[in-house]
């Protein structure tokens, strides 16, 4: 499932914090899948990755809207 910016930018810190760490467990486990040559679903990856970059980006904005 993609996330989308808006659904983000509704979660509080801590949701956000959590959803980081499961989809970092999931890239781990794609990236074990890889190299030991089975994984079905390849595309998820850079999904994943985007979604971290996401993910990371909007908890970097709110942090910073609450230091002004």
């Amino acid at each position: 499932m993609v996330l989308k910016p808006k659904d983000i930018r509704n979660m509080t810190a801590d949701e956000i914090d959590r959803k980081l760490i499961s989809l970092k467990e999931e890239l781990f486990k794609f990236r074990f899948e890889q190299k030991s040559g089975r994984v079905e679903k390849p595309h998820r990856i850079a999904q994943t990755r985007t979604e971290i970059a996401r993910l990371n980006t909007i908890l970097k904005e709110k942090q910073n809207a609450k230091e002004k």
